[in-house]
């Protein structure tokens, strides 16, 4: 952070003759650029990092804070990879897109929201474009929809682009397309080596999956993060829902239940009050049955879902390395099936010294299990062949599967109210405290109805 910081300010500083700028290579030059990102954004600048090639994008990534990935545009030049990653950046980008403010981010989202808002229709483009989940390439202004556009040089001249504030040439020179406010480039490092040229292998199916295998492999490492996340949010939303507004509608379904049942029994012809005291009480079962078994889990006393960066990072890792459908055999896939298992339980609980017990039971096992001498480490295929291509096969309908899981998420009623109380909380509201007044108060309205008919027949059902 220390050295990216100084990156800025130089830039910052710097002359409009001055362009651009040199730096010498740091020691760790992949966390400094993903540092000088994050400093970017706090400070409400747009960004370019350009590298040579491919290669250098897994790491990089990696190294991006998991607050701010989503609004970082990674996207390789092989013409199937960025469309996975580009997919997977917008499943997460809409995860979160709602959702910020627990890691002092807001004022960064709400600019994003802007960004969205001003690009609406290149957004409905681009939602569009990702639900057919076909082949075809993404728009080709996707860029200006993220504040930060990490970019090898052959994907950004595809890319229909725009000026950024910022542009960091990380061991590359400027290519001739290049929009840069001058004396805001700041070149990085030697230019590296000619990168290998692709083509040829591209054109060669086990290389293509291989290469295919890896984007995977890290694509769905981070949207099994997103899915677990969202999805221990919302659970531990709906206890808070349910012992705040739950318990005060079963009660208010009950007392109309009630009501509507009596007013049917002095008009038994009415077939319609008939009917609607049925439905009244079909309401007030179904309240009182999830009134009641959330209750009985509120007693288990579950733990508050607070995971940190590191707890993350380290499931994200776990996931990158033993997610089940990178087994080689049924064996290796039963095992890999078991640790996910204990990470997914480790993670909910926010336990990091049980998510470390998870990866050295990896580390040790791995080579001891039946059928998995061979397993494959972090980010090394298989060798070409059937188990390369029944692993990306399985890898492909996981990452279809996790997408629909999140869509279907965000499409509920459930996640709608979710995210309605997150922006009340950013507006000072408590949004569970004025439903539960609301139905507070259409309890007494009953109640008082109850008494001034009960008063009229001269019979008092309340004290």
């Amino acid at each position: 952070m220390r050295i990216a910081g100084a990156w800025f300010a130089r830039l910052s500083s710097s002359s409009p003759g001055n362009m651009p700028r040199e730096e010498t290579l740091p020691v760790r030059p992949l966390a400094a650029l993903a540092a000088f990102a994050a400093i970017a954004l706090t400070e409400a600048r747009t960004l370019l990092i350009l590298v040579p090639d491919d290669d250098l994008l897994p790491e990089l990534s990696n190294s991006l804070d998991l607050a701010i990935r989503p609004l970082c545009l990674v996207l390789p030049a092989a013409d199937f990879a960025a469309r996975i990653a580009l997919r997977a950046t917008l499943s997460l980008l809409n995860s979160r897109l709602w959702c910020d403010g627990e890691e002092g981010q807001s004022a960064v989202w709400e600019r994003q929201r802007e960004r969205i808002a001003a690009n609406a229709s290149l957004w409905q483009e681009v939602q569009t474009w990702a639900a057919k989940n076909d082949r075809s390439d993404g728009p080709v202004a996707v860029a200006e929809l993220f504040p930060v556009r990490i970019l090898p040089l052959a994907a950004y001249r595809r890319l229909q682009h725009q000026a950024s504030d910022i542009t960091l040439l990380y061991r590359c020179n400027a290519p001739p397309e290049l929009i840069a406010p001058a004396g805001h480039v700041l070149r990085i490092g030697p230019r590296a080596a000619a990168p290998r040229h692709r083509s040829l292998a591209l054109a060669d199916e086990d290389a293509r999956l291989v290469l295919e295998w890896a984007q995977l492999t890290r694509d769905i490492a981070d949207l099994e993060l997103e899915l677990i996340t969202v999805q221990a949010e919302v659970a531990e939303f709906m206890r808070h829902y349910y012992e705040r507004v739950g318990r005060r509608m079963a009660e208010l379904d009950a007392l109309q239940a009630q009501r509507a049942r009596e007013e049917a029994e002095r008009a038994p012809d009415n077939r319609q009050a008939w009917t609607t005291a049925k439905r009244k009480q079909q309401q007030a079962e179904q309240s009182a049955h999830e009134s009641q078994r959330f209750t009985e889990a509120a007693t288990e006393e579950a733990p508050v879902f607070r995971p940190t960066q590191d707890i993350k990072r380290l499931f994200r890792q776990i996931a990158q390395q033993i997610h089940p459908d990178r087994a080689i055999d049924e064996a290796d896939r039963a095992w890999r099936t078991q640790l996910m298992s204990e990470a997914n339980r480790a993670y909910r609980h926010g336990d990091e010294r049980a998510l470390r017990e998870v990866a050295a039971l990896w580390d040790e096992g791995r080579g001891g299990m039946p059928g998995t001498a061979a397993s494959p480490s972090t980010f090394t295929a298989p060798a070409p062949g059937p188990t390369l291509l029944r692993q990306v096969e399985r890898l492909r309908a996981r990452l279809s599967e996790i997408e629909s899981e999140l869509h279907r998420l965000f499409g509920s009623h459930l996640y709608e109210l979710f995210i309605a109380t997150r922006q009340a909380r950013r507006q000072g509201r408590d949004l569970l405290g004025e439903m539960g007044g609301q139905i507070d108060a259409s309890i007494a309205q009953l109640q008082r109805d109850y008494r001034t008919d009960a008063a009229w027949a001269g019979s008092m059902p309340y004290p």
